[in-house]
């Protein structure tokens, strides 16, 4: 035993690496190696010469592996060490150039934005199908089937299959289809605000077929129009992030709406810079009014308990209005030199007590 101990601790220490140190361990303590054979032949012994030689093989065997263990553990810190000495890093070069995060396009930061506002005043956000019904696009909303709005130069119209008599399905030309869906759904009394794209035969420097739009709704028995000046006021304050602005509501005319109002801001544009709140200008941002009792029967509520107030927004004319942005069509160029000036952090979600834009 002292031949077998000083043979495999000799050839252990000498191990170049985990490959030979495996080879060692079979031929000294595997269940064929020299130990194990000596192990079998305790049988053939006397009790006396067990007493003496079990203790001793096994003692041999306990010291093998822990010899083995420590070899692999040696092993293994010396591959470490020439693996940090040929994978060093020096920390005093440049570091390489990143990639190009993305940005979230203006229309949709101006969205979160709208959003913010609107859910601080207990308005929902609710959405709708883009391609919709005859109905829901227009008699339902109030609108005769002589409006201009109606005629195929304004509007997109999906084909219909020859024979087929229904009216055609359009690309809704408003969200206020939304309006009369959650009407359906929901009943009254009822907040909401119905952003989303919408679609228009228009194109030159301020319209495009396809923009986007939000519409606000407010039903309750004793909601009026100085409500809904209130509500324009502070969105208009929060947007522009002014602390005062003032508001002028002009007559005009919505079928959907009764009575109906431009509403214009007091503005200047001093060096072409638009400064809301101050100066001798006004600026048209939106249409709104109380709605019209037909509206409100049409979503499936009685006219002669609730009343209410919409308005519409376009958000990507904000967008141009607070940003700077000179021409509507540059939003969908998918230009990235724009996208990267323009853009916003995907991660900078818009709140009101952090700050609309940053």
């Amino acid at each position: 035993m002292d031949d077998l101990k000083a043979k495999y601790l000799g050839q252990i220490a000498e191990a170049a690496d985990e490959a030979t140190l495996e080879g060692i361990r079979v031929s000294a303590v595997g269940k064929k190696g020299e130990v194990a054979l000596k192990m079998r032949e305790l049988g053939k012994m006397t009790p006396e010469e067990r007493q003496i030689a079990g203790p001793a093989l096994n003692a041999l065997k306990d010291e093998i592996n822990s010899a083995l263990v420590a070899k692999k553990a040696a092993l293994a810190d010396a591959a470490l060490d020439e693996r940090l000495r040929s994978e060093w890093l020096d920390v005093t070069l440049p570091t390489r150039p990143q990639r190009r995060t993305g940005t979230l396009h203006p229309i949709g930061q101006v969205q979160e934005e709208i959003t913010a506002i609107f859910a601080e005043l207990g308005f929902s956000v609710q959405e709708g199908p883009r391609i919709d019904t005859d109905w829901y696009n227009f008699d339902a909303l109030n609108i005769p089937g002589h409006h201009p709005a109606r005629a195929e130069m304004d509007t997109f119209y999906l084909h219909r299959a020859e024979g087929d008599d229904r009216p055609p399905h359009v690309l809704r030309t408003h969200t206020s289809p939304v309006q009369i869906r959650s009407m359906e759904k929901m009943g009254a009394p009822l907040r909401i605000i119905c952003p989303g794209g919408v679609y228009r035969a228009d194109y030159d420097q301020t319209h495009t077929p396809m923009f986007h739009q939000v519409e606000g709704l407010a039903l309750d028995k004793d909601i009026s129009m100085a409500n809904l000046k209130w509500v324009l006021e502070e969105f208009v304050k929060a947007f522009f992030e002014v602390d005062d602005v003032e508001l002028r509501f002009r007559a005009s005319h919505f079928p959907f709406t009764e009575p109906s109002a431009e509403v214009d801001i007091r503005c200047s544009w001093e060096g072409g810079t638009l400064k809301v709140g101050e100066g001798d200008d006004w600026l048209e941002v939106l249409g709104s009014g109380m709605v019209h009792p037909k509206v409100i029967a049409a979503g499936g509520i009685d006219p002669e308990i609730y009343q209410g107030f919409a308005f519409g927004i376009g958000i990507d004319r904000l967008a141009m209005l607070k940003y700077g942005i000179p021409d509507l069509r540059a939003f969908f160029d998918s230009d990235l030199r724009w996208l990267r000036h323009y853009g916003f952090q995907c991660l900078d979600t818009p709140t009101l007590h952090g700050g609309l834009s940053r």
